[in-house]
């Protein structure tokens, strides 16, 4: 899988894809990580990205320009692979685990960070991404969301992780007999006793199959204990693709903006702020 990250925060990149399990994506040949500097496609000497908005109001709002040159440019390397556009977006759909599992199927994320007060509506018009939030709440950019992102697809690549079953075992992928996606049941380690609490002789017991039924039990009890709404209304197995399938080869206008379309899981409606106010 080949990642392309276009940011004016490029340094923010080195040290995260340097580590863990990134970086094991990366060392393995799973995963191939570059970062693009949208200032690096700015059409003045001062390398401005941004500019005053139309109307008024406050902060900046991040220019057309810059952004499409650097998408054009981005994708222009291994142009024969397709590539999903990615914005992280304070109007995208919440980030769930089965569009994580089906971005982690694609062959290719360009993944757009914006910044400032936000993008010039037209570029993203042009670029028809699909955009994703983390949750409801503000960050300064989409920076820290496409390194979660990162994280979320790297570890679900082949080989990857140190057991082939880790990631099947999370949260949210393990689902119940009518597909509702679970919480992970509790776990333990050595020592066999602390501070007077003991590790549940089940898990002592070498009865695998004892262990595999009360593991069930826990995720079920813990997933109504924690988040009753998961189970509220059980979502498809698999993540729904794109309204239409934005699969670029060069930066054209070939689907709609997905902004109002809700996530994968049924969900209607914007979720969110991953970076300010259209960034």
């Amino acid at each position: 899988m080949r990642i392309d990250v276009l940011t004016i925060f490029p340094d923010l990149f080195t040290g995260f894809l340097s580590t863990s399990i990134p970086a094991n994506a990366i060392k393995e040949g799973a995963l191939s990580c570059h970062v693009h500097d949208i200032r690096a496609h700015a059409a003045n000497k001062h390398r401005k990205v941004d500019d005053r908005p139309f109307g008024g109001g406050p902060g900046m709002v991040m220019m057309c320009q810059p952004i499409f040159d650097a998408v054009k440019a981005a994708e222009s390397s291994d142009s024969e692979l397709p590539a999903v556009r990615v914005l992280l977006s304070p109007q995208g759909e919440r980030l769930t685990q089965p569009r994580v599992e089906w971005l982690a199927r694609q062959p290719r994320l360009t993944l757009l960070c914006g910044h400032y007060e936000g993008i010039d509506e037209r570029v993203i018009e042009d670029l028809s991404p699909l955009e994703i939030s983390l949750g409801d709440y503000v960050l300064s950019g989409g920076e820290l969301g496409a390194m979660v992102l990162i994280d979320a697809v790297a570890r679900l690549q082949p080989g990857v992780l140190g057991h082939e079953d880790s990631a099947a075992e999370d949260s949210f992928s393990v689902r119940s007999r009518d597909g509702a996606p679970l919480l992970d049941c509790p776990h333990y380690t050595r020592p066999r006793e602390w501070n007077g609490r003991e590790v549940p002789e089940v898990l002592l017991s070498g009865d695998h199959a004892e262990v595999a039924r009360w593991r069930d039990e826990q995720r079920l009890a813990r997933t109504r204990a924690r988040r009753p709404d998961l189970l509220a209304h059980a979502p498809l197995a698999d993540s729904q693709p794109l309204p239409a399938h934005n699969n670029h080869k060069s930066a054209v206008h070939v689907a709609r903006p997905t902004r109002s379309n809700g996530s994968p899981d049924g969900d209607a409606g914007p979720h969110g702020q991953t970076a300010p106010e259209g960034a």
